[in-house]
């Protein structure tokens, strides 16, 4: 199945017109015509099939025959706070595979030895939404402005809290930690790591100091692998 995004589309609608972007992409380089099927999320579990009524590179117009409400694979919730890396494609990289995995909420956040403090948010935006298409997801996940460290940190979360960095202070295995079916925050680090102020600010919100294996791994890695470790660990358990 090849899926359509637009995150307009609504279960109340009949018929549906595309963008001339997306239009011109329908019929001029998918080469769809009256009456072929589409399937369209709007990255809020919903999943419509649709036929092309107009194919019109310019206004492809479909009818809405059926919308389906579907499940979120994954049974908890996952919100990572990663550093941006100095590589771009780096941090484009992480947030495709997060996505394809399966992950909630992603906020770039601005650390003291952050390499990279601005973002062009409107492409990873588009980074997200073609690996929610080509995963078969039909949730988007929330991908938020970037924020100063102690900004995010200050704010009240309904998530159990993680930070995992590099000092060789106590921490725990972040696999053994964490619980199945709960809502989930992890602190990911730049290539340079927390700052020990960071560290400590932290701890004072009752963040919890993990660590995510024996090996040193980049930005985008430690993503990645947190990522895996709480969909291994909830799959585990079902």
């Amino acid at each position: 199945m090849q899926l359509f995004y637009n995150k307009d589309i609504s279960s109340t609608d009949a018929q549906f017109t595309f963008d001339k972007t997306e239009s011109r992409h329908i019929v001029k380089v998918l080469r769809k015509k009256d009456g072929d099927i589409l399937h369209i999320t709007n990255g809020k579990n919903e999943l419509f099939t649709v036929k092309i009524i107009l194919a019109n590179d310019k206004r492809c117009l479909v009818e809405i025959l059926n919308s389906e409400a579907k499940q979120k694979p994954w049974n908890y919730k996952l919100h990572i706070a990663i550093s941006p890396t100095k590589n771009n494609d780096r941090l484009e990289w992480f947030l495709e595979k997060a996505t394809e995995i399966g992950i909630d909420e992603i906020t770039p956040i601005i650390c003291s030895n952050s390499e990279r403090t601005v973002l062009k948010t409107d492409r990873l935006e588009k980074i997200v939404q073609s690996a929610m298409k080509q995963s078969l997801k039909f949730v988007l996940p929330k991908l938020n402005e970037p924020i100063k460290f102690t900004d995010f940190i200050n704010q009240e979360f309904e998530s159990d809290l993680f930070i995992a960095h590099c000092e060789e202070l106590d921490k725990k295995s972040f696999a053994k930690t964490i619980k199945p079916k709960t809502n989930i925050l992890i602190l990911i680090g730049p290539e340079g790591d927390f700052s020990p102020t960071e560290i400590e600010k932290a701890l004072t919100n009752k963040f919890i100091p993990v660590t995510l294996g024996e090996s040193r791994l980049r930005t985008e890695t430690a993503g990645i692998v947190a990522a895996q470790t709480v969909a291994l660990i909830n799959e585990l358990s079902s």
